[in-house]
């Protein structure tokens, strides 16, 4: 019986140690920070290092933790030692601000009526780039906001054309190693303030009604910059066009833009997303073809929503001779604008000068069904937010099936409120206690990032990218004036939720990760991504997605990955080829977890400092 005793008091005693191992463990991955430095500032590229937290000091026992040995059972016998990691080259210097499926070579070969040739075509995989994007030389971290807004390293996007040809119209000044912005625009030169006012006495832009706003043909996207500080956050667009680098100014600037046209395929955004949406000299022909783009227009534009005309044809009587555009074509312009807007049901609010301000009516659906001859055709389509490389229709969307507009909170109040697409049970799989539960795990794991990586609430990291983003609550979580969130659904999610995502006053897009995304390289500061890689695991190739992911993310940039542990193993293979310093480490609920977390930073580098480039 002694010998009994003393055994089971040894299997208690290493019971006892095995728990407080791994309990020791936990709290220190928990507390565990990724150190690496950041480099700041214009001409110098002066560092700043990551700050890592004290509370690690006293965890002798992380180092002696072999995370892949300890959890290769689990994942199914993972075993990468042997694995031999692929070194990634820097590709050749002509690539620098290289947009894949926006290549203005291949568009060449597009027709150009509808801007077809300024839409998404992307290369065929024999084609695609598999070395690294170079920064330009002399490339440093952008300004912090709000000093972004204003100005932008001249090295960052070393392009000088706008400064000529915009240079009456106060978009863009030249001035020593940085731009300018001074925040004028084509039909606001006088400032986007003065021209937002304006807006203001008609549209209720102070009082969170009007909280997302779409910017069609943005320019260097003044208007959304300066519809930051009023609580409104506008997703630009703008193709690329001898108008260089304007979508690339946007983000250097730290306002949320695309690569983007008005042609023949819907927008990537969901139907009702939007409370307002503007074209400024945008030289979109809104009355062509049947009204096909303000049909457009107003499946995204929700029920209340308004709709802004500022330029050509507004205002023609007095105009025409300056505009250098014939009088009867203007006036024509004009009615038909007019007449897709009453068919549309828009009720015209305000004409002042150049600018024409629309309301779409709450009861929109009623209002065409009243209509005396209306030629109004309704779309047949079922789903109002199927619209990756779907062509857009010459009919309306019906308003009706997709939530209750006139339950939407004011923002900030929007952020947390149970969203109208939840409430009304329209999201299959999705109760509102689910919604509940969600937000409450994603403050959960975002106190956690705040711990991994300090630099998070600092304003560090302004452009920020979720790339499976779910029911927003990582941006939801994060939500703070010194950054935004592009939340990003898959269109090979489970779940479209991208419209909830809206609804709580957040912006989003579309977007198939075996497809490069409609931006230019360097122009997020943090990406995080949730189960991303376990989505795509047999759709396309982790290379590529991850070399996408090392375009767009800035030099010195962070990313978080946070997946199954097998799926992260062989993402760590391929990370350790691509200049970035990367770090494993446990769920903050301990090392028991399978999901686990990986932290990384891309190492700053330019053009010049590797000479051995890729061939292609």
């Amino acid at each position: 019986m002694g010998t009994a005793m003393a055994n089971k008091s040894l299997g208690d005693n290493r019971t006892r140690t095995s728990v407080s191992i791994f309990i020791v463990a936990g709290l220190c991955c928990f507390f565990y920070l990724l150190g690496s430095w950041q480099r700041s500032g214009v001409g110098k590229g002066d560092s700043i290092a990551l700050a890592v937290t004290e509370s690690t000091e006293n965890c002798n026992i992380l180092p002696n933790l072999n995370f892949e040995t300890r959890h290769g059972g689990q994942a199914g016998s993972i075993d990468d030692s042997g694995t031999e990691v692929k070194k990634f080259k820097p590709c050749r210097p002509r690539y620098t601000d290289h947009t894949p499926c926006q290549d203005q070579k291949r568009a060449m070969h597009f027709p150009r009526e509808n801007m077809i040739y300024r839409e998404r075509h992307c290369p065929p995989p024999e084609k695609k780039l598999h070395c690294l994007i170079p920064a330009p030389k002399g490339y440093v971290t952008p300004f912090p906001w709000p000093k972004s807004r204003d100005y932008v390293p001249y090295a960052n996007a070393p392009y000088k054309s706008l400064t000529v040809e915009k240079a009456i119209q106060n978009w863009i000044q030249y001035e020593g190693n940085v731009f300018r912005f001074p925040g004028g625009g084509t039909q606001f030169p006088q400032g986007a303030d003065k021209y937002i006012d304006q807006l203001a006495s008609v549209i209720p832009i102070q009082n969170g009604t009007v909280r997302t706003a779409l910017d069609t043909g943005c320019g260097v996207a003044s208007w959304g910059a300066y519809l930051w500080k009023r609580n409104v956050i506008a997703m630009s667009f703008a193709p690329r066009d001898s108008h260089e680098a304007q979508v690339q100014f946007a983000l250097e600037r730290g306002v949320p833009a695309v690569i983007g046209v008005l042609g023949t395929v819907k927008m990537p955004y969901p139907s009702r997303a939007f409370d307002m949406a503007h074209c400024s000299r945008c030289l979109i022909p809104w009355g062509a073809a049947d009204g096909i783009l303000m049909m457009e227009v107003d499946r995204v534009l929700r029920p209340g929503g308004y709709w802004v005309l500022s330029g050509p044809p507004i205002n023609w009587k007095t105009n025409y001779k300056a505009w250098q555009r014939p009088m009867e074509d203007l006036q024509e312009e004009q009615r038909k604008i007019e007449e897709i807007a009453k068919l549309l049901c828009w009720e015209k609010k305000s004409e002042k000068g150049e600018t024409a301000i629309w309301q779409k009516r709450m009861d929109a659906d009623s209002c065409r069904s009243t209509q005396d001859d209306s030629e109004a055709t309704l779309c047949k389509s079922t789903d109002p937010d199927d619209v990756w490389y779907n062509k857009m229709e010459a009919c309306i969307t019906p308003s009706k099936g997709n939530g209750d507009d006139e339950g939407l909170k004011p923002f900030p109040e929007r952020l947390f409120a149970v969203p109208p697409r939840i409430a009304n049970g329209l999201v299959s799989g999705v109760s509102v206690e689910a919604y509940l539960e969600d937000n409450k795990k994603w403050k959960k794991h975002v106190s956690a990032y705040k711990k991994i990586n300090k630099l998070i609430d600092t304003g560090r990291y302004r452009n920020i990218m979720d790339m499976n983003s779910g029911l927003g609550g990582f941006a939801a979580a994060l939500q703070s004036p010194k950054l935004w969130v592009m939340n990003v659904m898959p269109t090979i999610a489970e779940k479209n939720t991208l419209g909830v995502i809206y609804e709580r006053g957040l912006i989003g897009i579309y977007h198939d990760w075996c497809e490069a995304f409609s931006t230019y390289p360097r122009t997020y500061d943090l990406i995080h991504a949730h189960g991303l890689f376990s989505l795509y695991k047999d759709k396309c190739d982790f290379e590529d997605i991850l070399l996408e992911m090392d375009r767009i993310l800035r030099p010195e940039g962070a990313v978080i990955l946070r997946d199954g542990v097998d799926v992260l193993i062989k993402v760590k293979n391929i990370i350790g080829g691509m200049r970035w310093d990367f770090k494993l480490i446990d769920h903050e609920d301990g090392p028991l977890v399978p999901e686990k977390i990986l932290v990384a930073v891309k190492q700053y580098w330019t053009v010049g400092d590797n000479n051995s480039t890729s061939t292609r």
